[in-house]
């Protein structure tokens, strides 16, 4: 495998001066490269971390294109909701994978736009539920359709057996990592 080093140099302006900042990135040749002259695994994990991020990047630049005046993190809070109906905080953040100061922001500025808002917890008076507004009921009917065609992006050209196949390896990722 062939790898070349390039260095860049790109001028920035920090208080009132100009610097210059060297950004150094390796370069692989496409050509004559095969998976066994390095870790694959690696290569497996960074394509599968590029991927995700290409989507959910993909899915805000039309998010905003359609000025639904959310992000991708809050639809996915509301999208739980609009399912599942009433939940807590941490079950909230479990359910889509963040962590509790994010999910707090997140809540804090649905709850902000009238979208959900926050119950007392009837079982516990510490907790509060998370509950969908009527308004956020609306605004997920209304972007149910276009999200789908967003998310259908992403797969197309890929047949029903590409799917099953992509399932059945990303759940035996996942499960190889349950604690």
């Amino acid at each position: 495998m062939v790898r070349k080093y390039r260095y860049i140099f790109k001028p920035i302006t920090l208080r009132e001066q100009v610097a210059s900042v060297v950004f150094l990135y390796l370069r692989r040749s496409t050509e004559n490269q095969t998976m066994t002259t390095h870790d694959p695994y690696s290569e497996y994990s960074f394509l599968l971390e590029k991927t995700q991020r290409r989507i959910k990047q993909y899915a805000q630049k039309k998010f905003t294109e359609f000025d639904f005046g959310v992000t991708v993190d809050q639809w996915m809070v509301l999208k739980q909701l609009y399912v599942r109906s009433d939940l807590s905080q941490s079950e909230l953040a479990e359910a889509i994978y963040k962590g509790m100061p994010t999910l707090t922001r997140i809540v804090d500025l649905l709850c902000a736009k009238g979208l959900t808002e926050r119950i007392a917890d009837p079982q516990d008076r510490r907790k509060y539920q998370v509950h969908l507004t009527s308004a956020g009921e609306a605004k997920v009917e209304e972007m149910k359709p276009k999200v789908g065609k967003i998310r259908k992006a992403a797969w197309q050209g890929l047949q029903p057996e590409d799917f099953e196949h992509f399932r059945s390896t990303l759940n035996k990722i996942y499960k190889n990592l349950e604690t």
